[in-house]
């Protein structure tokens, strides 16, 4: 007997979309997983230790990055100072001629 096999070779946008849906489920189920694993533990503290674990590092990601206005506005009070000393020495030298 013979046995015929088939292979079916996917080109194109077919296979684009198929590699990019694989990706996104591979990526996305990671911290489902994570979650799922809490879970399971049957001994209570190991599971309560987990989940604080888990919230930890859940707010970790959360922590917003500390603005960057600070040395905007270093630099904006510097030009106020200097704009201030400016005028000051226009005034000094014209008063209203």
């Amino acid at each position: 007997m013979h046995v015929i096999k088939k292979v079916f070779v996917m080109t194109g946008p077919a296979s684009l979309l198929l590699a990019c849906a694989l990706l996104t489920l591979a990526l996305g189920a990671a911290p489902a997983v994570a979650v799922e694993q809490c879970r399971f533990i049957q001994a209570k503290p190991e599971r309560e230790a987990c989940y604080k674990r888990q919230a930890a590092e859940l707010a970790a990601k959360r922590k917003p990055e500390p603005p960057r206005e600070s040395e905007t506005m270093q630099s904006l009070e510097q030009m106020r100072h200097e704009d201030e000393a400016l005028n000051r020495q226009l005034r000094s030298i014209c008063r209203g001629c």
